[in-house]
């Protein structure tokens, strides 16, 4: 690689920055000041106890919450979120804990759940073509379910949760956001969840993740992220911390 090049790729804007993000819900602060970039192929882990503004950063990429003040940019520009769809529109994807899955529908309707794709002068549903590109990306995944067609409520959580996140990895081009994508799940899914969340960073593509498992945070991300009472603590990489470290930002006590 030439001088010139190798600059020009250290100075490659990160994917997603936030920049003094600040979030008040009347005379309640929920984030003060928060500022954070990710980049491309990067695993960055939120942690923080229960009311430290995780998944209020989280609804705020979104676009389900606007914030107060401060600036959200994306590949260098400005950005600014009305809703969910603005949000979706740019490439960005939510893995919610609850899933949001519709229970009686077969995984390829979950696939394109409000972006059917139809056919036709009379936009009847392309099922073919809606099932075999969801074959194709649950293959490539590596998600193991009985079929496209199966509905969802046939499946087990591990199976679910692979769905959600297929789903999202489907429509993300710039990012994807999971909230506690494994806190309902046994040890063998949960294996089965990283194992793919592990795929999408191979794909380069990022991910902002909350767990509440310290020991998932070191096995998959690159960078943790601690956030105490809407304040950001500080960001470590995940190579040069450890949990004691972790704990004690968490929760503000000495280790």
């Amino acid at each position: 690689m030439s001088t010139a090049a190798a600059i020009a790729e250290d100075r490659a804007e990160p994917v997603l920055s936030l920049q003094n993000i600040h979030m008040a819900f009347g005379g309640v602060i929920a984030i003060e000041k928060f500022s954070l970039d990710i980049d491309a192929g990067e695993v960055v882990a939120l942690v923080g106890d229960n009311g430290a503004g995780k998944s209020t950063l989280i609804k705020i990429i979104a676009g389900v919450q606007q914030p107060t003040s401060g600036h959200i940019l994306v590949d260098g520009r400005e950005v600014a979120f009305r809703d969910p769809s603005d949000s979706q529109a740019l490439g960005i994807q939510v893995v919610y804990q609850d899933l949001a899955l519709a229970d009686s529908q077969p995984v390829y309707m979950n696939m394109f759940l409000g972006k059917e794709l139809v056919i036709g002068p009379l936009r009847r549903l392309d099922r073919k073509r809606m099932i075999a590109e969801t074959e194709a990306l649950v293959k490539e995944l590596d998600v193991r379910i009985p079929s496209a067609k199966a509905t969802i409520r046939e499946m087990s959580g591990g199976q679910r949760q692979g769905v959600a996140i297929a789903r999202a990895t489907h429509w993300a081009t710039k990012l994807v956001l999971m909230d506690e994508p494994t806190a309902a799940l046994g040890v063998a899914e949960t294996a089965k969840v990283e194992k793919i969340i592990e795929g999408l960073k191979a794909r380069n593509l990022p991910i902002l993740i909350i767990s509440h498992s310290l020991d998932q945070v070191f096995r998959l991300s690159d960078r943790i992220c601690v956030l105490r009472r809407g304040k950001q603590i500080g960001v470590r990489k995940t190579s040069e911390t450890d949990k004691n470290e972790i704990v004690s930002m968490i929760t503000g006590l000495a280790t």
